[in-house]
């Protein structure tokens, strides 16, 4: 089957609303109103610059099947842009038929053509699949981070002077 991987416009708005929707059940959240997801689509890609997109699509026969949610960090100490894989989401029946294979090797050749250093990416600890995925793409677990986050009322407080 032939994967169709390119970067999300303003014209994959519907498609991306489509994917964020299965991924909030995927990813055991409250289900997210198709409405929703569509206003959140189109401000997203509206506001994206061209120089570092946000969102990456896989289609197969012309149906959406696959998301890769990225953004491009600058230099850290070792000077090299590194890409950061926030979610890569694969519709059910996509699934073991190479479209997560597809979108990471965009992804990859993106990044060696924009002299992009790494992609780090995170995925939860429950989700065996992606665990065994990236695996077998020669992802090493990274021990050296801990994964920290600031929302709700801790992201509040933080704000304040």
């Amino acid at each position: 089957m032939a994967v169709d991987v390119r970067w999300a416009t303003t014209e994959d708005a519907a498609a991306l609303a489509a994917m964020l929707c299965e991924m909030a059940v995927h990813y055991r959240q409250p289900p997210l109103a198709a409405d929703r997801a569509l206003a959140a689509a189109r401000k997203w890609l509206a506001e994206e610059s061209p120089a570092y997109p946000h969102f990456a699509l896989a289609f197969v026969e012309g149906e959406v099947s696959g998301l890769a949610s990225v953004a491009i960090a600058h230099p850290g100490i070792d000077l090299e842009r590194l890409l950061f894989l926030k979610d890569l989401f694969v519709r059910g029946k996509a699934r073991n038929a190479g479209t997560g294979r597809a979108l990471i090797g965009f992804l990859a050749d993106h990044c060696r053509r924009h002299g992009i250093g790494r992609i780090d990416l995170t995925t939860e600890d429950w989700n065996e699949g992606a665990l065994r995925f990236y695996a077998r793409l020669g992802a090493e677990r990274h021990g050296q981070k801990i994964v920290l986050r600031l929302s709700g009322e801790s992201l509040a407080d933080a704000a304040k002077p």
